[in-house]
């Protein structure tokens, strides 16, 4: 069956069946490999995108579930100023190791900033504690949330 989703602000013809995980449409249909399978039950983060920017795990998500929301992947958040932000902030702050889960990192952190322009270590706690980081790098993550809230003026 055809699905249209809108991904980063573009519409997409997808011709899969209703029952397909988001994931693997954005992944194998469309190429979008920025959205990483983790552990492919909504446990880990890596899959993370936003849905109307709510933050979501794509890897339980079926394509029919999804038509006509707003789907924002890795490779579209860097067109919203706060996404740049948190980018560059990762940079500053190294927070990549391997990088396998930073885009579902990203994606929990700017729906927390756009919500929350000024957290709490709490509310940090909070938004990010569905994504997991097998390196460890939780405290340069923080500092790097930190470090945009510090700059917003909201």
């Amino acid at each position: 069956m055809a699905y249209t989703v809108r991904i980063n602000g573009t519409d997409h013809h997808v011709d899969a069946e209703g029952d397909t995980p988001l994931l693997w449409v954005l992944r194998d249909v469309l190429g979008m490999t920025g959205t990483k399978f983790g552990c492919g039950m909504a446990q880990c983060g890596a899959c993370t995108v936003h849905l109307n920017g709510t933050p979501a795990r794509s890897c339980s998500l079926t394509l029919e579930s999804v038509a006509g929301m707003h789907i924002t992947t890795i490779e579209g958040i860097s067109a919203s100023e706060l996404g740049r932000e948190l980018q560059q902030a990762w940079l500053r702050h190294d927070v990549a190791q391997c990088g396998y889960c930073q885009g579902g990192q990203i994606l929990a952190a700017t729906a927390l900033l756009a919500n929350t322009p000024h957290p709490t270590d709490s509310d940090i706690d909070a938004a990010m504690s569905g994504n997991l980081c097998r390196c460890g790098t939780y405290v340069r993550i923080r500092a790097a949330i930190k470090d945009v809230a510090g700059q917003r003026k909201n």
